[in-house]
């Protein structure tokens, strides 16, 4: 386990909410963007929950509907 004490229990700055939303929208998996912020995963999903940022990757089509 990587250990996050840099940031944990801090406030987000709207520098970090900015880069979250950039992150996420690139399709950064969310272990990634926890350590590109150094906040834990779970940090990650409330915040991005807080500011309605999605974290589903945009690339994958809904229910396995793939044509065959």
């Amino acid at each position: 386990m990587a250990k996050y004490n840099r940031n944990t229990g801090k406030n987000w700055t709207p520098t970090e909410v900015k880069r979250l939303a950039q992150l996420a929208k690139e399709n950064t998996p969310t272990r990634i963007i926890s350590l590109k912020l150094g906040r834990t995963p779970d940090a990650v999903y409330n915040k991005a929950s807080q500011e309605n940022i999605s974290l589903s990757p945009t690339n994958q089509s809904p229910y396995n509907r793939r044509k065959t």
